[in-house]
């Protein structure tokens, strides 16, 4: 059996989609290489891509990709409700099949050091990979943002990237990367257009302020549709499942008489995280993965 692993990477780019075909192209007809997803949003000016590969050619793709988005996206003109730091914001590598986050780790710090080299774009790396404590937290990493990173990175002791330039790349930002385990991308939108509302239940749902373990979440507005979103990060589903944070938010929201509009998840979701909303809504009784048609293919 071939060796797999996934990337995600999130590119700063959700309204230009010239610009995103082009990036795109990057995975596009390789060996050993295939596109899986990818969505974009207007509002968060911001697309997700899901690609999947053997380690050395998903490293070479996702490097090509890095260099494209460096040369098309411009941070110093961006603008989109996702926080954000570069033109390539995150780049995640997920062992899937014959792999280890001790593969994805290796294939992390390969990209980096390739891209950095040939592009001048700083990377910092996170999660399973971060060289410090301080830095495994995406947020943490990306606090301050595009147009504050400059100055964060002078404090060098705390913040000199791991690989490349000391100083964020003039238009391209700087990028974080690093192994990790699948996460899921799961957003609620509010029927209430008072972001203020998302935020208070952002916080109370996301692990830094006391709420579930794996989930990081924030309240943003989708202007296009005047409605306010609770977007979040299930970094662990086996232990902090889409179930519980989904009637946990609507639990919250009617303290402030707002109704859950929809939910949306963002990229692939494993097939586990949905059997267990069904065993759960539905009260189904000794349920077994192995009673899924498509699993007995």
């Amino acid at each position: 059996m071939n060796k797999i692993i996934e990337c995600v990477p999130n590119f700063s780019e959700g309204r230009d989609l010239e610009k995103l075909e082009k990036i795109l192209d990057c995975f596009r007809g390789k060996e050993d290489v295939k596109l899986l997803d990818y969505s974009s949003d207007k509002d968060h000016n911001r697309s997700v891509v899901t690609v999947i590969g053997e380690p050395e050619a998903l490293r070479d793709a996702v490097v090509a990709a890095i260099g494209k988005a460096v040369e098309l996206i411009d941070m110093t003109k961006h603008q989109g409700q996702h926080p954000r730091m570069g033109c390539v914001d995150v780049v995640p590598f997920i062992p899937i099949r014959n792999t280890t986050i001790e593969d994805a780790d290796r294939i992390a710090k390969e990209t980096a050091a390739l891209a950095a080299e040939k592009y001048g774009q700083p990377f910092f790396l996170y999660e399973k990979s971060a060289s410090a404590p301080h830095r495994e937290n995406l947020a943490e990493v990306r606090k301050g943002q595009f147009e504050g990173m400059a100055e964060k990175m002078l404090d060098q002791e705390k913040w000199k990237p791991d690989f490349g330039p000391a100083t964020i790349h003039p238009t391209g930002g700087v990028t974080a990367i690093g192994a990790r385990m699948p996460l899921i991308a799961f957003n609620i939108n509010l029927d209430t257009s008072n972001l203020e509302i998302a935020t208070r239940i952002a916080k109370a749902v996301r692990h830094i302020s006391g709420g579930f373990r794996y989930c990081k979440a924030l309240g943003v507005m989708l202007e296009e549709r005047n409605v306010a979103q609770v977007s979040m990060n299930l970094t662990d589903y086996t232990k902090t499942p889409i179930y519980r944070v989904f009637e946990t938010v609507k639990m919250e929201a009617r303290r402030y008489g707002v109704n859950v509009l929809g939910s949306e998840v963002i990229g692939l979701v494993p097939q586990q995280a949905l059997v267990d909303c069904a065993e759960y809504y539905l009260q189904i009784e000794d349920f077994s993965g192995e009673q899924v048609l498509e699993s007995r293919l």
